[in-house]
């Protein structure tokens, strides 16, 4: 698990609750499909899991 994860936005967070709104914004995604890499840890997973629907995940 040591790598990064390239997510990328896929889907907008207008219409979603209000706690997918807050992961997105915590991801650090400002607009859709835009790409960020984070770290392979177990926090960010259980981040991408949560809003599976509205994203991509890559391993890098």
């Amino acid at each position: 698990m040591a790598g990064k994860l390239r997510v990328t936005l896929i889907k907008s967070p207008i219409g979603a609750i209000p706690k997918h709104r807050k992961t997105v914004k915590a991801m650090g995604f400002h607009k859709t499909y835009s790409t960020v890499e984070l770290p392979d840890n177990e926090s960010v997973r259980g981040m991408c899991k949560a809003i599976r629907h509205m994203v991509k995940v890559e391993e890098i």
